[in-house]
């Protein structure tokens, strides 16, 4: 069989004939198999969504219980046939429930791997590379300009701040699903155990990690309705990127903006943000991690999806790996 033949790109997304699945559709399909929870990767309106529990989760509580026709849970390492295609789901270490998909009929096995990231992540199952034929990758931050430094070391620039600014609230930007719950946990890691004031939009899937045994420590509401300013002096504050263009943000006292996303990398997006104090944590691999990755898969050929594909598919070919851009439409960086 043909890689193409079992698996191509149509407007909805990665489509496969034999099994009569899409992964990660970008519109309603009959049957859906979805590799995590982010919005862009994870619609609602399908007829059957296969999933990771944690994922089914997740979109339950983005979308209500009814989010699709029927659902099926897969479990990490479980072979599941699909119309006579073996599917199995295998952790990719972007968010909780997160999975690569791997898809394989007559001898051709293609890996599908979502968002990934290597780094280690307590709220997550790490990601663990599988040989195959073909591996799809995304190409998020695809450029040998992105090179993450140590998540501790950026978590404790937030920490040194808080220290010599007592007076002032420090306000974190986080995507509320992943990058919020592991920069709490990366900030307990170091040994902060203050209150951690959250915004609304987090509370829900907060609950939902903690529900999972991923202790979180004490987290209150980031509302200054029925206080003064001043009693968020010195406090860290984590919500949703959005919520700090708005009037909530500027309830705090002098906030220290910040922001943690891969692309703080690049001054120009911090300063543009406003962003006083960059925090360069991402949920997706860098270059040297998306190089590496390949190589361990031991795929002969690469595709790859949304994000900077041009050098990334320059790399695989200087290094004897066929490679080609998948161009797809409707990802974001939701969980950069």
């Amino acid at each position: 069989m043909r890689a193409r033949d079992l698996l191509h790109t149509r407007p909805e997304g990665l489509y496969c004939p034999p099994g009569d699945f899409c992964i990660d559709p970008v519109r309603p399909v009959a049957r859906a198999l979805i590799t995590h929870g982010h919005s862009d990767h994870a619609r609602s309106g399908h007829s059957s969504v296969l999933a990771t529990p944690e994922t089914l989760d997740i979109m339950a509580l983005r979308y209500g219980a009814d989010f699709a026709g029927t659902t099926q849970a897969a479990k990490l390492g479980e072979t599941i046939d699909v119309n006579g295609v073996a599917v199995t789901f295998h952790p990719a270490g972007h968010v909780l429930g997160s999975a690569q998909i791997c898809v394989e009929k007559d001898g051709m096995r293609i890996v599908a791997s979502g968002d990934y990231k290597r780094r280690p992540d307590s709220t997550c199952a790490p990601f663990v590379p599988i040989r195959c034929d073909v591996f799809i990758t995304e190409a998020t931050f695809g450029l040998p300009v992105f090179k993450h430094p140590p998540d501790s070391g950026e978590i404790a620039r937030v920490l040194k701040s808080a220290e010599q600014f007592p007076e002032r609230a420090h306000m974190i930007g986080a995507y509320a699903l992943g990058k919020a719950q592991r920069v709490i946990k990366l900030l307990r890691e170091a040994g902060y155990e203050r209150t951690i004031f959250i915004h609304g939009a987090l509370a829900k899937l907060c609950d939902y990690y903690e529900s999972q045994s991923i202790a979180l420590g004490d987290l209150q509401p980031a509302t200054v309705d029925s206080g003064a300013k001043t009693d968020f002096a010195g406090a860290i504050v984590v919500g949703p990127p959005s919520a700090f263009a708005d009037r909530w943000a500027r309830r705090f006292p002098d906030p220290v903006s910040c922001f943690a996303s891969g692309w703080m990398r690049i001054r120009q997006r911090a300063k543009q943000r406003g962003v006083e104090l960059p925090l360069i944590i991402s949920d997706h691999s860098d270059w040297d991690e998306l190089t590496e990755t390949i190589t361990e898969t031991g795929a002969g050929e690469v595709w790859v999806t949304h994000g900077r594909e041009e050098a990334l598919v320059r790399w695989c070919e200087l290094n004897g790996i066929t490679a080609s851009p998948l161009h797809l439409v409707g990802y974001e960086d939701e969980g950069d």
